[in-house]
C-alpha cells in the first residue's frame, strides 16, 4: 500500500489548494481514508475523512470551507480547502485503514495502519 501526497504551496489567506493523495495497493473506495494534519509541537488532527459508504467527518475548524472526495477510477483521494486561514497552515498527510468502518471513528482515531510521507501547506494573512 502506497500513498503520496500532492498539491500543498504557500497560498494567501481566502485562497484555495486542493490536495490529492494517489493510492496505490488497493482501491480507494474499499478503505476508510483521510485527511490529518500537524503543526510542529502539537499533536496530529483529523481534519476530513471519508468511509467506504461515503460518509463524511469534519473537524469543527474546516466544516463548510473544506471538502473530501475520492475518484474511484483515478484511484485518488482529494481534500478541496477554500477560504484558507492562516490557522491552517500545517503539513498534512493522507491516511488509509482497512481496520475501521465509519469516517466519525478515523477521524479521532491517531495509530492507523497507512500514511503518506506530507504536503506542506502554508497560508500567509
Amino acid at each position: 500500500v502506497q500513498l503520496v501526497e500532492s498539491g500543498g504551496g504557500s497560498v494567501q489567506a481566502g485562497g484555495s489548494l486542493r490536495l490529492s493523495c494517489a493510492v496505490s495497493g488497493y482501491t480507494v473506495s474499499s478503505y476508510c481514508m483521510g485527511w490529518f494534519r500537524q503543526v510542529p509541537g502539537e499533536e496530529r488532527e483529523g481534519v476530513a475523512t471519508i468511509d467506504s459508504y461515503g460518509s463524511t467527518s469534519y473537524a469543527d475548524s474546516v466544516k463548510g470551507r473544506f471538502t473530501i472526495s475520492r475518484d474511484n477510477d483515478k484511484n485518488t483521494l482529494y481534500l478541496q480547502m477554500n477560504s484558507l486561514k492562516p490557522e491552517d497552515t500545517a503539513m498534512y498527510y493522507c491516511a488509509a485503514d482497512p481496520y475501521i468502518l465509519f469516517a466519525a471513528t478515523m477521524r479521532t482515531t491517531r495509530a492507523l495502519n497507512h500514511w503518506g510521507q506530507g504536503t506542506l501547506v502554508t497560508v500567509s494573512s
